[in-house]
């Protein structure tokens, strides 16, 4: 049994987002909310809801895969001196968590 859960537009950057998925990969879903409980992590918060999301009911799971995907930009400008301006750019990210059942590796 495989189950899927996707978290779209999230306000962290897929490079900080990563970290955390990193964190969690491989792992059974109990460590998993363990690390993400106690990590210091920005993005652990976002995570963990994602993780139960995708959990939702089931017992004795493992995270399969993991991944965060860039998503769009927002572009805003910062005034800058002699008049000038420079782009600043907060990025977005698309996270998405695949967990299935212990031994079921097909």
């Amino acid at each position: 049994m495989e189950a899927r859960a996707t978290v779209k537009y999230i306000r962290t950057s897929p490079r900080k987002m990563r970290r955390g998925v990193d964190l969690i990969r491989g792992q059974h879903v109990e460590e998993a909310r363990r690390i993400l409980r106690l990590s210091t992590l920005g993005a652990s918060r976002d995570l963990e809801k994602l993780l139960n999301s995708a959990v939702a009911n089931a017992e004795h799971l493992m995270i399969s895969k993991a991944w965060v995907d860039e998503g769009p930009t927002l572009r805003r400008y910062r005034p800058r001196a002699y008049g000038r301006a420079s782009r600043v750019r907060k990025r977005t990210s698309h996270v998405t968590v695949v967990v299935e059942t212990m031994g079921d590796e097909a």
